[in-house]
């Protein structure tokens, strides 16, 4: 059973950037295809980003253009990088995995603690 840890959320202006980090352990990190989702208050849980095992990407359209997924295999570990923030993306960023790429980006893999992000001045 894999652990995910996140890391790096915060409070930021509009406009702002941050870096989120998923370490991944317990299994073979490179095996497997990751996410980034994301919870606002009162709303459903929603896809952000993912990569699958061999570099497959995925965004949100709400996202493309200003956030960015990347994975290093050799620190077991995916970023978020997060560029020109808005108000509305605040909320709670959980990082996801499984080894089937399908399964990330229905919600199916397994899921981090959650890292809290909020966009306000």
């Amino acid at each position: 059973q894999v652990q995910l840890v996140e890391s790096g959320g915060g409070l930021v202006q509009p406009g702002g950037s941050l870096r989120l980090s998923c370490v991944l352990s317990g299994s073979i990190f490179s095996a497997y295809a990751m996410g980034w989702y994301r919870q606002a208050p009162g709303k459903q849980r929603e896809l952000v980003a993912a990569i699958g095992s061999g570099g497959t990407l995925s965004y949100a359209d709400s996202v493309k253009g200003r956030f960015t997924i990347s994975r290093d295999n050799a620190k077991n570990t995916v970023y978020l990088q997060m560029n020109s923030l808005k108000p509305d993306d605040t909320a709670v960023y959980y990082c996801s995995a499984d080894l089937l790429f399908v399964r990330v980006v229905t919600g199916k893999g397994s899921w981090g603690q959650g890292t809290q992000v909020t966009v306000s001045s």
